[in-house]
């Protein structure tokens, strides 16, 4: 198809409300639309970008014998309320009830979900390991957006939830995922990124990554350490350093300090 014939507008001039380049650049080329805070339509051409990386995605996810399945987006509050999350989970998770006046929730993550799905199947232990995943719209009512598609409240996400029956088996999985992911971004054309020990949150678990890419526009800061090969975000790195208090102690007592009314002036006197 001729580009003039693509719906959605091209145009020379630099949207006021972009603050980033590549948001900027994805309104101008007609990649995307805005339709609120944090929630865009995709045109053709950004569509067809996104089946691209998708298949990506799953043929590296085969790859590592994961089965793609698909979760409901409504999903029931109880499910939640069985993990403890309805209540641990701040605002960024919608609630809401239906007309027979049933709390639902809409999905932001789906391991409550995917329990649901495969609990009764796996009651055995020749059933295991295995692995599901999905790539399907996830809502999160995120406090600040910005930066276009980089932080929103609608986004495509692929989620995967693997199920072991020994400690170590799941270690073993996990490094092959995490290959598995390398080889993603390998083949997307961003080899740039590396993987850095990150902070689990609300997912919990032991161990956990995430992909960071050097950008002057990134709010993260991370810590990397050329000779060990140690690489971890600044809010999940090790604290390897003991602060002991080694001042002498005494009893509180009331000291009278006329005339001192700052920080400053009591340090002096």
């Amino acid at each position: 198809m001729k580009v003039r014939n693509l719906v959605g507008e091209r145009f020379k001039e630099r949207p006021s409300d972009c603050v980033v380049d590549s948001h900027a650049l994805m309104v101008r080329g007609g990649y995307i639309k805005p339709v609120a805070n944090g929630i865009f339509s995709l045109y053709t051409p950004a569509k067809r970008i996104t089946q691209k990386i998708e298949q990506i995605i799953r043929e590296e996810m085969d790859m590592v014998d994961g089965q793609e399945v698909m979760f409901p987006v409504v999903l029931p509050g109880a499910l939640w309320e069985e993990s403890g999350r309805f209540q641990a989970v701040d605002s960024t998770l919608v609630r809401f009830t239906d007309r027979n006046d049933t709390s639902m929730v809409l999905g932001m993550t789906h391991e409550e979900a995917s329990v649901q799905l495969v609990r009764e199947f796996a009651n055995s232990y020749n059933k295991y390991p295995f692995m599901i995943y999905q790539i399907q719209t996830k809502f999160r009512d995120e406090a600040r957006p910005r930066a276009g598609l980089i932080r929103v409240r609608e986004f495509t996400m692929k989620d995967a939830y693997y199920f072991h029956t020994s400690q170590e088996d799941l270690e073993q999985y996990y490094a092959r995922c995490l290959r598995a992911y390398e080889r993603v971004y390998a083949r997307a054309g961003v080899p740039e990124v590396i993987a850095v020990a990150a902070d689990s949150g609300m997912m919990g678990g032991s161990v956990s990554h995430e992909f960071m890419m050097l950008t002057p526009i990134g709010e993260d800061s991370i810590v990397i350490c050329p000779e060990c090969g140690y690489r971890a975000n600044m809010e999940a790195a090790d604290v390897i350093v003991k602060n002991e208090n080694t001042l002498p102690t005494a009893e509180l007592t009331k000291v009278h300090t006329p005339g001192v009314k700052t920080i400053e002036d009591l340090t002096g006197f």
